[in-house]
């Protein structure tokens, strides 16, 4: 079963430009995947690299060129492979969480099942998924609003000085359940100031306020709010989780920060045994990578799962999110198509 991996650039754009605390733009690049064994068979996976978490799609070739160099013989030795593509070459996290969606998509779909059922997972305990609305003008906020009107939970960029404005333009269109999100765009006195404001606006979670390494701001602020308080940026593997207990009340799993799908579970069960809510979240990324992700959920609580729910053309099918709720592929690996 010899692998041969193949790679391919693609270019995503979302509906709007995606602006948070630290920037945005309209135009995203991804790296696509493709494991193919000697029979045919083909596993995929995405790579959504981000300059804050050290890649670019370029940084990612150079390491998929690496990692390349050490495919499994096996590709049901799924976690000796993450093990060597981590000795190989650390970091890139984005990079090796392609690979590994790609051999459970590859696995699954040799053995016939949809990556949850390796797992034992029930598709139906998936949660309901948020819906972001980027940072804007107060206008386009609440058109962007309107269209988001099947979404019963949304989650808001904060990180401005218009946060109140923003908020205001927000609960001017909806009652629905709101989240928000500063990505590291306060400090604590600036977050204890804004608590007030969340509570005034019936918000229910609020998801990294500070940078990501004042773990003590987290802590303050924690021991004030009255809200769940989730790690994010502060909070990439499962080596991160015991310094972030009792600070924090959960935190926040992405694949392209934690490097694989198997590192995710791990991350799961180690917030599970320090009592710590589980939060999976995405980057903007086609159905591919979102997928990857969903069929983790059953085990989550918090689910931010929109990255290709904000494009304006998705070139994958897989996981959905329609109405909020998310609905994981019946197909065998992780379900996917090519449109």
């Amino acid at each position: 079963m010899a692998l041969r991996l193949t790679t391919e650039l693609q270019t995503l754009t979302t509906r709007h430009p995606f602006i948070i605390a630290r920037g945005g733009q309209s135009e995203y690049r991804t790296v696509l995947v493709r494991l193919t064994d000697s029979d045919g068979a083909e596993g995929w996976g995405e790579a959504a690299a981000t300059k804050f978490y050290g890649e670019t799609p370029e940084s990612v070739l150079a390491a998929l060129a690496v990692y390349g160099e050490a495919l499994p013989e096996d590709p049901f030795a799924i976690e000796e492979a993450e093990r060597t593509w981590l000795e190989r070459l650390g970091g890139n996290a984005a990079a090796r969480a392609a690979l590994s969606a790609a051999l459970h998509d590859l696995v699954g779909k040799r053995l016939g099942v949809p990556v949850y059922r390796l797992w034992g997972l029930d598709p139906a305990r998936a949660p309901r998924s948020t819906f972001t609305i980027g940072i804007d003008t107060p206008e386009r906020i609440r058109m962007k609003v309107r269209e988001a009107a099947e979404y019963p939970i949304l989650k808001i960029k904060l990180g401005t000085p218009r946060d109140r404005e923003i908020m205001e333009a927000i609960r001017a269109e909806t009652d629905r359940e709101l989240r928000v999100d500063a990505n590291c765009g306060w400090t604590v006195k600036q977050t204890i100031a804004m608590l007030p404001v969340l509570r005034e606006f019936g918000v229910t979670v609020l998801e990294q306020p500070l940078v990501p390494h004042d773990l003590d701001g987290l802590g303050i602020i924690r021991r004030r709010a009255d809200i769940p308080l989730i790690a994010d940026e502060s909070c990439r593997t499962l080596a991160d989780i015991a310094a972030l207990a009792g600070r924090v009340d959960g935190i926040n799993i992405k694949l392209a920060k934690c490097g694989s799908l198997r590192e995710a579970i791990r991350m799961i069960a180690a917030a599970r045994a320090h009592a710590m809510t589980v939060m999976v979240g995405c980057m903007i990324e086609s159905s591919l990578g979102i997928t990857a992700a969903a069929h983790f959920t059953p085990l989550v609580d918090i689910v931010d799962l929109d990255g290709a729910a904000l494009l304006a053309a998705d070139p994958f099918s897989g996981a959905g999110i329609a109405g909020g709720q998310v609905t994981l592929p019946t197909g065998p690996g992780l379900g996917v198509t090519r449109r």
